[in-house]
């Protein structure tokens, strides 16, 4: 795998290939610690983020290679130079191996396809998020002790993909990877903030409403709720009339999160909006893996650089 850009375009073993991988480095991180050696990694970081380049920077440094850091806000690219002329300048430096977050979706393939540079994606506009979505599963795995060598290893599983659809480039990730894996996946959302063309998500099943017998059902079935952040900075107009009516018809509530089956769990990719698309009681309680993917995401973006640099 030269890249790691989309879940759509990954086939079901290479899924499951880095799946097992984090497992390994998880289970046993010193045998890995020399895998970078030599090796310098671009954190190209053209958007703010927290976990995402936090976990990145953690990755490479547990595999024993170099961070290099570019921030957008203070590099040329603020004085008007084009992303091509500061990758150009970028190549001469000798990285071998980009990781790039940027506000456009397709600028991280466009890197992949002009440059002989390894790349992967850390999230690109509205499009994809893979490591999200790989450690997400990931988390899934281990906390339902399933095999990614399992033949469909989440069928019978039904997930709920709350919020944001429209704005969220995790939930297209998540999407793909959770469907390949043999899951029910349940998009809840108002109308506008669903994308208006579904046809790439022929498997999904699409409600509007949780206070519904039908969204009810579905609340009381569900073995995992996916919580997706309200991203406002990218809304372009009135997707809803207020915060407070978002909150009250598609917030994962405390009175919700009490119709969850008793085993059932609650992921959000952060950082999370507490009390507006989750309660504060919901993400701090025991049903909440949010910190556990927090921490799961070193060892799988430890399994993607392993997987696109070995």
């Amino acid at each position: 795998m030269k890249s790691l850009i989309t879940v759509r375009e990954l086939d079901d073993a290479q899924l499951r290939k880095i799946i097992s991988l984090s497992f390994e480095i998880k289970k046993n991180p010193n045998a890995y610690a020399q895998t970078l050696k030599g090796k310098s990694v671009l954190q190209f970081f053209v958007e703010n983020s927290t976990r995402t380049k936090m976990s990145f920077e953690t990755a490479v440094r547990k595999l024993g290679g170099t961070n290099i850091a570019f921030a957008g806000g203070s590099s040329s690219l603020s004085k008007g130079e084009t992303l091509f002329d500061t990758l150009d300048t970028i190549k001469q430096y000798g990285v071998d191996a980009v990781i790039m977050r940027h506000s456009s979706g397709g600028a991280i393939d466009w890197v992949s396809k002009s440059t002989s540079i390894p790349a992967i994606n850390a999230g690109d506009g509205q499009h994809e998020h893979p490591t999200q979505a790989l450690l997400d599963a990931f988390t899934l795995f281990e906390h339902w002790g399933l095999s990614p060598d399992d033949s469909e290893p989440f069928k019978n599983k039904k997930i709920l993909i709350v919020g944001d659809v429209l704005h969220s480039r995790v939930a297209r990730s998540n999407i793909h990877s959770l469907t390949k894996l043999g899951a029910e996946v349940v998009l809840v959302a108002p109308k506008t903030l669903l994308p208006s063309d579904l046809s790439l998500f022929p498997k999904v099943k699409v409600l509007n409403r949780w206070d519904t017998a039908e969204g009810e059902k579905e609340l009381s079935t569900a073995d995992a709720v996916m919580m997706l952040r309200l991203q406002l900075e990218r809304q372009k107009g009135a997707f809803f009339p207020s915060v407070s009516e978002y909150r009250h018809f598609w917030g994962l509530t405390r009175e919700r999160a009490g119709i969850l089956k008793n085993e059932a769990v609650v992921l959000h990719p952060g950082p999370v909006n507490r009390g507006v698309e989750i309660d504060s009681e919901v993400v701090d309680s025991k049903k909440s893996l949010i910190l556990k993917q927090v921490e799961n995401g070193v060892w799988v973006r430890m399994a993607a650089l392993v997987e696109v640099l070995s």
